[in-house]
């Protein structure tokens, strides 16, 4: 299935939407969630093609400035997904200590700061 890549631009309230392949292919969408739906019948007409035929991908044009805080931003999202991982796995060793010293589930939730139900889940997983 043929793939059609589409070069979204900001311009005024709207979207220009030129695709790769066809040069001649030219719209405009007012959001982005819509130009998939709006370029495809151009490209079908212009190609001469049913418009399920084609995938398209869209692509926008964003500023430098956005593409680094967004490198930093999914970076940020990886350390703390580690971070999480980790502070659950010491959350669960720190409860199986504290029961192993014959700690009831009470009390080991008051001294994690969680529920007695979740410091159960903790010493059982």
């Amino acid at each position: 299935m043929m793939t059609y890549h589409v070069t979204a631009t900001r311009q005024g309230r709207g979207w220009e939407l030129r695709c790769d392949e066809l040069p001649t292919v030219f719209s405009f969408s007012t959001r982005l969630d819509q130009a998939e739906d709006t370029v495809r019948e151009a490209i079908a007409f212009v190609a001469e093609v049913p418009e399920d035929s084609f995938t398209v991908e869209v692509s926008p044009e964003l500023p430098p400035a956005f593409l680094e805080e967004k490198r930093l931003a999914d970076h940020a999202r990886e350390l703390a997904a580690t971070a999480k991982s980790e502070a659950a796995l010491h959350s669960r060793a720190a409860a199986k200590a504290l029961a192993g010293a014959g700690l009831p589930a009470r009390d080991i939730g008051e001294i994690l700061g969680v529920s007695y139900q979740r410091a159960h889940q903790l010493v059982s997983a």
